[in-house]
């Protein structure tokens, strides 16, 4: 069920603001664009949302591409609140845009989850590379997509995720371009961090991963990759909804790529982060 129309214009200034008050904010149905360049310094995540007796073999699934599908939190079944992550928030709610999937095809966009909601559902958290950016900004490596107020754009490459169970599939990729200088840097900046996708999985010709291209994303908006830049692609979070289309369960929900669940976790804290399955945040 929609929540409403939103009321802030998309481009306003965010990144300082407090992840409880932007998830105020998305809750009231106030935003519903994309989260590049939001609540920077703590860390955003992907949202995957199945039936009980789905979820092992998701959770396999994840265990065996930590590459596209780092876990940040587990919730138990039937629990909208990801305690671990961020208490008090809802995951039926708080995220910007979500998908709904029934048999492998998108059924259905909306603004959240709470009709759709059932007591067997459990949800995933699983780690998004807008968390490293204030990193790579910090390190002065530009973001193309968060200078034009854009989403990152995301491909389905030709590289295979290891099966599990039902769930199978290409794995996704974002780009972003980087000056050829600055490529050791962004590795090193963004290896640290393997709770949100970790190092890029791929640097330079993009048709080498199955990418004829560039300037056509299935997911997100295209940027221009300008002279003396290197298209870099990081494993990405969007992966679970091409498995989706190979798994067909009855019913899967995600985000809407780019428009993320902002967590309480500090992007800092994710180089040594350890996965919430259950239970409290240290």
């Amino acid at each position: 069920m929609e929540r409403g129309e939103s009321q802030l214009n998309a481009t306003q200034d965010w990144a300082d603001a407090s992840p409880r008050r932007f998830r105020s904010i998305v809750r009231s149905a106030q935003w519903t664009a994309p989260t590049a360049g939001v609540c920077m310094g703590y860390a955003q995540a992907n949202l995957v949302v199945l039936p009980a007796r789905l979820a092992m073999d998701f959770l396999v699934f994840a265990v065996r591409n930590p590459k596209p599908c780092p876990i940040i939190d587990v919730l138990e079944a039937g629990c909208p609140d990801p305690a671990y992550s961020a208490p008090g928030a809802d995951i039926r709610t708080d995220l910007p845009r979500y998908r709904v999937y029934r048999r492998g095809q998108l059924e259905d966009e909306r603004s959240d989850i709470v009709d759709l909601w059932q007591d067997d559902f459990v949800s995933f958290l699983i780690g998004c590379s807008f968390s490293f950016e204030k990193s790579l900004l910090d390190a002065g490596i530009p973001v193309r997509h968060v200078e034009l107020g854009r989403n990152v754009p995301m491909y389905i490459t030709n590289i295979q995720c290891r099966p599990a169970g039902v769930f199978r599939g290409p794995m996704v990729v974002s780009m972003r371009p980087i000056p050829g200088r600055a490529i050791a840097r962004a590795v090193e900046v963004t290896a640290a961090m393997r709770a949100v996708h970790g190092a890029p999985v791929h640097i330079g010709s993009p048709e080498v991963i199955g990418i004829a291209d560039i300037d056509c994303p299935e997911f997100g908006d295209p940027v221009p990759v300008n002279e003396g830049e290197i298209p870099a692609f990081w494993a990405c979070g969007v992966t679970p909804q091409a498995a989706a289309l190979a798994a067909k369960p009855e019913i899967m929900i995600t985000h809407s790529p780019g428009h993320m669940f902002i967590t309480d976790i500090r992007d800092r804290d994710l180089h040594d982060f350890v996965c919430g399955l259950g239970g409290t945040a240290k």
